[in-house]
This record gives structure tokens, sequence and C-alpha cells, in this order.
């Protein structure tokens, strides 16, 4: 991992038939353990990508578009944020296999995680790594 990782986290979804992959990040100063939990920043950068993608269901209903792993965080090198990362949505945006993107974030993420809740319960990490 780089000195200076960077958290992504990315939303899979379906809007007007079409799927979509909005994201939003954050360098850290330290790389975040594997099979930790994001923590704060994980769960501050959610929240922004899921008040933009809020503010996007105003133009048109939206529907995840890969159940409970259509919220995930990872952490991966600059280099990859700028080369890799963008291949990746493209190849799943193209195709909508989500079996091959996840294979494709583990293979450059320092940590993956999908982000979920329970009923009545808190939001919680859980290591795809």
């Amino acid at each position: 991992m780089a000195d200076a990782p960077y958290l992504i986290v990315l939303a899979l979804l379906e809007q007007d038939g079409q799927r979509a992959m909005p994201l939003q990040g954050l360098s850290l100063r330290e790389p975040l353990p594997p099979e930790g939990d994001p923590g704060e920043a994980g769960r501050a950068q959610a929240l922004e990508l899921l008040l933009r993608v809020w503010q996007r269901s105003a133009t048109a209903p939206l529907r995840q578009a890969a159940g409970e792993r259509s919220l995930l965080l990872l952490t991966v090198p600059i280099e990859a944020l700028q080369e890799q990362v963008p291949a990746l949505k493209a190849r799943w945006i193209a195709t909508g296999d989500t079996a091959t993107l996840l294979e494709g974030l583990r293979a450059l993420a320092g940590g993956l995680w999908s982000l979920g809740m329970e009923p009545r319960g808190p939001l919680h990490f859980q290591s795809l790594g």
C-alpha cells in the first residue's frame, strides 16, 4: 500500500435502465487495517455519497444494482485511483458484471468492505477482502 492511501466509497446503482457508479473519496494519512473497520472516516464518506445519491433520485427512481454489495468501501493507492479504478468502473457500467468488479477491486485494495444495516441496528462494515 502506498504511503498515502485513498479511501473510496462507491455505489452500484441503476437509474432509468442505466448502470451508474457514483463515488466519493478521501486521502488518508495512514492505511486502514484490511480486516478492521473503516471507522468514522468511512461512515462520513458513505454519508456524503448517500446524500449525493439521494439528490440524484429526484430526477428518476434508483435501485441497487448489486444487492447487499451495492455500497462498497475500499482503500487504494492514489495511482490505482487515477488509472485502474476508472477502468474497472467503465467495465462494470458496460457489463454489469459485479463478480468481476469485486475481483478487480480486491486485487487493488488494501481493504474492501460492504456497508450495511440490519433493521433497527447500527451501520456495519463487512470485510470482503
